[in-house]
């Protein structure tokens, strides 16, 4: 027989699970986001008769937060938050900053009771926007890639910073005042220590990356990564987040050079599995938070508590749009990537490269996009259920950062997508092709170049036939992926054009592999052909189909 307690579990997490896969399925039908939708669901399990889940902080952060921004720094682009630095920083770093000290001066002000300390705890748990449904809308929505950058490396780095000055808030409380200059130093030196940290786990993977060529192994040691990287940092008290955060950057920059295609495949596969279960428990974990952050309000008057929710939510709505607003009036000079990289009245830089290297400012529309990308998610929670006991006020400090999730992650998140769509914000998916194809060829014209330099070798091992029937191949993919670029350079529209001679070609290939399929499956079940040798070449046919272009228009 089952423990009761165990098999309650069980049942827990088979409902959690079946909850998950429903909402993902109604979000993919319906189009809003399954974000504002497991909250959703949560509530309305709290509010029913039953036991619920309480959060447990130092789980949440330990066991969740870091596998998700790890695997969320895995996906980011180095160079593209390089490029993008200074808003990023701006977002990541000042805002919160900002934030966490309006929110404390305005709560020590306004809210009888409530310290400058505890205060400032409460605006670094609720500053940091995560970008989990605002990043799921906006792909969707076809958002323009810079600004899915925006939010990403926003969401990679301001946890850091938030959970940093929730450290020094928390030392503050306990020793009875909040003090700048200190609070200022400890937070610079557990800001270095994490970025320190980071890189040192992530050169160790690079180390081992001769037990990478294993797809399990390489699997294990991805998946140890984010916990290795946190609690390294933790352990000597510097900033765990930041160091998960680093070590992903890292890692996944240098994924191409220090693992081979098979692990590639296998951990990407893992890591979208993760991410999956991971959102969609702490999205259920926000809802069912209700009863406790509210039972914990009857000591406190009315007028109260409106005075300290209007404050956190005003300030947590209100300066992001008016802080992004105000960056963008700074000299156009400073419009450009951090690291001195040359100006455009230089006239001996390339025009070229600093073009690339330029960040532009921010449109209207894009700062409108950004202001409304503010969601806040199960960190938020996470960070204010950590205050001790002996904070002041803390059962009302808890009932402000959940009003702030919830009017974050369902006000914003289930309107984003229509803002997003009203503002005309999209990817020009024809440049992002053109790209993509200009690539193609030049990756396709370098393996004919290596092809002339082995025959010029003339390796006794390689037969002229192999070279030949290898550059053909090679010629029919380039001469392909020509016409696809004549086709784009020609095309006025900023949505990738239909060739019917491509769509049908791509047709035939999906058709072969699909009678492939079949015929294997024939042979398994005549008897003709074992079950581990049909795993095997339908492996091969699965490779073969997952390299033809997805039925979102991508070229």
């Amino acid at each position: 027989m089952f423990n009761v307690h165990v098999e309650g579990t069980l049942l827990f997490i088979l409902a959690a699970v079946g909850v998950i896969v429903a909402i993902r399925v109604i979000s993919e039908k319906t189009g809003l986001p399954a974000a504002a939708l497991l909250t959703i669901a949560g509530i309305t399990y709290a509010v029913l008769p039953g036991p619920n889940v309480e959060l447990e902080p130092e789980l949440i952060m330990t066991y969740v937060i870091p596998p998700l921004l790890y695997s969320a720094a895995l996906d980011a682009s180095l160079l593209d938050i390089r490029r993008h630095m200074r808003t990023v920083v701006s977002l990541s770093v000042l805002l919160v900053l900002a934030t966490a000290l309006l929110i404390g001066v305005g709560m020590n002000l306004w809210v009888t009771g409530a310290t400058l300390a505890a205060g400032i705890a409460l605006g670094a748990a609720v500053a940091p926007p995560d970008p989990v449904a605002a990043l799921a809308v906006g792909r969707r929505a076809g958002l323009p890639p810079k600004i899915i950058t925006l939010i990403q490396g926003e969401g990679l780095l301001n946890d850091a910073t938030a959970l940093t000055i929730l450290t020094v808030a928390i030392a503050a409380t306990d020793g009875g005042g909040f003090s700048f200059p200190a609070a200022t130093l400890e937070f610079f030196v557990m800001a270095a220590g994490g970025v320190v940290a980071g890189v040192v786990v992530a050169y160790v993977v690079r180390y081992l990356r001769h037990l990478r060529g294993d797809p399990l192994t390489a699997n294990a040691i991805s998946l140890a990564t984010p916990l290795a990287a946190y609690v390294l940092a933790e352990s000597v008290h510097v900033s765990g987040v930041l160091a998960v955060v680093i070590a992903g950057l890292i890692i996944g920059h240098d994924s191409s050079r220090h693992s081979v295609a098979a692990s590639r495949l296998q951990t990407t596969a893992v890591w979208r599995l993760v991410d999956f279960l991971l959102e969609g428990l702490v999205f259920l974990l926000i809802g069912q938070q209700l009863p406790t952050v509210v039972e914990g309000l009857s000591e406190y008057e009315t007028s109260t508590v409106v005075i300290a929710v209007a404050v956190t939510v005003g300030v947590t709505l209100l300066l992001r749009p008016l802080w992004l607003i105000l960056t963008q009036l700074l000299p156009r000079s400073l419009h450009m990537r951090l690291g001195g990289e040359p100006m455009a009245e230089d006239e001996s830089a390339d025009p070229a490269r600093v073009e690339r290297v330029r960040e532009k400012a921010l449109t209207g529309k894009e700062v409108t996009a950004l202001s409304w990308a503010g969601t806040r998610g199960v960190i938020s929670l996470a960070a204010i259920f950590t205050l001790p006991e002996t904070v002041p006020q803390r059962d009302l400090l808890h009932f402000c950062a959940f009003v702030v999730v919830l009017v974050t992650l369902l006000g914003q998140g289930l309107t984003f997508a229509p803002l997003v769509q009203w503002l005309g914000l999209r990817a020009n998916k024809s440049d992002e092709a053109r790209e993509r194809n200009e690539a193609r060829s030049a990756s396709v014209q370098a393996a004919l170049d290596r092809l002339d330099e082995i025959q010029e070798e003339q390796h006794d091992h390689v037969e002229d036939v192999a070279i030949e029937h290898m550059r053909k191949q090679l010629d029919v993919r380039l001469e392909r992926y020509r016409r696809r670029l004549d086709m784009l350079e020609k095309s006025d529209s900023d949505e990738v054009p239909v060739s019917p001679q491509y769509e049908a070609a791509l047709m035939v290939r999906r058709k072969v592999i699909e009678a492939q399929r079949e015929e294997l499956l024939r042979w398994r079940d005549a008897g003709n052909l074992n079950d581990e040798g049909l795993r095997i070449l339908e492996r091969e046919l699965d490779h073969e189909e997952r390299l033809l272009p997805d039925r979102s228009g991508k070229a």
